[in-house]
């Protein structure tokens, strides 16, 4: 199992709209081939911070995710939303196997 945890921040004046098009984006992941969870968590003392967990079954279908147009729209139409860039940090999983 591949793990993603995506660490976003967002400018304040577009956390409902990035919320809208994220939780758009995890209706549509969560149906790929390979797709474990993804998780969508807001930081609860800081509306404006954001985690995407992603886990997927293997390099593979990780990989594909990122070929998908509902993941390629997303990345378009919520970068000019970020305060920072976006930073994905790759895990492997221990457990559960």
């Amino acid at each position: 199992m591949i793990v993603t945890i995506v660490h976003v921040r967002v400018k304040p004046e577009y956390i409902d709209h990035f919320i809208r098009a994220t939780v758009k984006n995890h209706e549509l992941s969560i149906q790929e081939p390979g797709n474990l969870r993804f998780d969508v968590l807001q930081k609860a003392d800081n509306p404006s911070e954001f985690a995407i967990y992603e886990a997927y079954e293997n390099e593979t279908t990780a990989a594909e995710h990122k070929k998908t147009a509902h993941y390629l729209q997303w990345k378009e139409t919520v970068a000019g939303w970020m305060a920072a860039p976006r930073e994905g940090i790759r895990y492997n999983a221990l457990r559960p196997v």
